[in-house]
């Protein structure tokens, strides 16, 4: 049986009132244009949650751009329109406030279109308890509470998700780095900063490859410094790497753009030039003999000069062979320049009776 007045507070009422230990208090929008009504949630509502009110749904549409809510209560019946109209609106518009239906006429299809069209969260009928009441509301934010922390907890996942993303591209990419110059040093020589032996043999094979399918000259050529070891003589170790260093700068800037040059040990480097025939390699022999011979050096105080002594071989287009054979050829030639006297080139075409590859 009910209370003779429904929104009595009894001393049990009362005791339900008792604010739960939280900083936090929802603030809930309650909208009816009874003022006893609005008064009374105040008063009901008041200790738990902050309370912002309204009269109408243009005032309520106010309160909502105005100030944070939590939760929306409002009567199905207002001047200026239905609750239910209210509620799709700020359905739409403002999802993430939970939306209450308070209602004492509320009839079977008011009540169907509250929970498909609004999608309401709960539905209080008066006259209420003041005890049903509260335990209502607060399920409400309790629950708009968790889907909050869930949403806080989904963001700071995806932060993290997307902070590890960045990590792992940037520890990629450092990585790549490293790779790249691990392979660069792998095929540097340390001293003089031309591609070393591996390196340049490689080019040297690719190019024999290369231009087997587009029918092309090739020239390989090997140089050797005249009379180092009287350079580490004089200036010693520190000296002969310097020279040593100046030597390969100096020959790898003298090339053109498409020739590779590469230290192969002590004093001696290699030549790499496609599509050079005899001519070509005349003219790029002489280029290489005359830049050293003419540059020279300072080491502490001193201006050094050197010459080199150059062997070049050369495969013409119609011809096939294998880097060994070419290498064996070059390092003939060279010799040849040595014995008779240094500083100078000898440029040998291989014959037709090499034997060819395959």
């Amino acid at each position: 049986m009910r209370d003779p007045d429904p929104y009595k507070t009894d001393r049990d009422a009362m005791a339900v009132t008792t604010v739960p230990a939280s900083r936090y208090r929802p603030s809930v929008l309650v909208v009816d244009d009874e003022p006893t009504i609005l008064s009374l949630l105040v008063h009901q509502l008041g200790p738990e949650f902050e309370i912002f009110t309204a009269c109408s749904s243009a005032q309520a549409r106010s309160q909502l751009s105005a100030h944070p809510i939590d939760i929306i209560i409002t009567d199905l019946n207002l001047p200026d329109g239905s609750g239910l109209a209210f509620l799709e609106w700020a359905r739409q518009i403002h999802p993430r406030v939970a939306r209450v239906l308070l209602s004492g006429t509320a009839r079977l299809t008011d009540a169907v279109d509250a929970i498909n069209r609004c999608q309401i969260h709960r539905l209080v009928l008066k006259p209420w308890r003041l005890d049903d009441l509260l335990i209502t509301m607060r399920a409400v934010s309790r629950m708009i509470q968790l889907e909050r922390s869930h949403e806080k907890l989904l963001e700071e996942y995806r932060g993290l998700l997307l902070d590890l993303e960045h990590r792992v591209t940037d520890r990629t990419r450092e990585l790549e780095q490293k790779n790249q110059l691990l392979e660069k040093m792998a095929l540097t020589d340390a001293l003089t900063g031309v591609p070393n032996r591996r390196a340049v043999e490689l080019i040297a094979r690719k190019e024999l490859l290369r231009r087997a399918r587009i029918n092309e000259p090739l020239a390989l050529g090997l140089i050797d410094a005249d009379h180092f070891k009287d350079i580490n003589s004089a200036y010693l170790l520190v000296g002969g790497d310097h020279v040593l260093t100046w030597l390969g700068q100096t020959l790898q800037n003298t090339l053109r753009g498409t020739d590779a040059i590469g230290r192969i040990g002590g004093e001696e480097f290699m030549i790499v030039a496609p599509s050079t025939d005899m001519v070509g390699a005349h003219t790029l022999a002489e280029r290489l003999r005359s830049t050293v011979e003419r540059e020279r050096t300072q080491f502490k105080g001193t201006s050094i000069g050197i010459t080199i002594s150059l062997g070049f071989a050369v495969v013409e287009a119609d011809m096939m062979m294998s880097f060994d054979e070419l290498r064996s050829a070059a390092a003939a030639a060279l010799s040849d320049a040595k014995t008779q006297g240094r500083n100078r080139a000898i440029i040998r075409r291989l014959s037709a009776e090499a034997v060819p590859i395959g």
